[in-house]
């Protein structure tokens, strides 16, 4: 292909796809899709969290990030609690059990991303990601 007919999304998309059958892999004996270990990530770093606080920050459907949590829940990772200053909403925390599978989660993604990164320089990876967050915002930008 040339420069002309290749477009970065075809590559993030492929790049996507083959991350998630890696990190699926290596979250199965955890019983962690590749679908939820990013928000039970978001909740290890920042306890308690929201539903509404996640999807925002993770940039996912409220649909999407409800289902994600209602598996860890039945996992036995995450649970809810009331939050005081508002019954009607939830408040998100780790459970023993989650607290526990968190360093096992985060040995294998540095696994994967490990091999994402062989051949790339610190420098080179850090232009990447710089590129990467110009695109999302370009997208995103134009919604707001």
């Amino acid at each position: 292909m040339n420069g002309q007919s290749e477009s970065h999304g075809q590559y993030i998309s492929a790049i996507y796809r083959h991350m998630q059958v890696l990190i699926s892999a290596e979250l199965a004996p955890y019983r962690i899709g590749s679908g939820q270990y990013i928000f039970l990530m978001a909740i290890a770093n920042a306890q308690p969290a929201t539903q509404k606080g996640l999807s925002e920050k993770l940039f996912i459907d409220k649909t999407t990030t409800a289902k994600a949590i209602a598996k860890l829940e039945a996992e036995g990772y995450v649970r809810r609690e009331p939050d005081p200053s508002d019954n009607r909403y939830h408040l998100l925390y780790l459970t023993k059990e989650g607290q526990e599978v968190v360093p096992h989660v985060q040995e294998a993604l540095n696994r994967v991303k490990s091999k994402t990164r062989k051949g790339i320089s610190d420098e080179e990876y850090g232009l990447l990601l710089t590129l990467l967050k110009n695109v999302l915002h370009n997208l995103t930008d134009q919604v707001n």
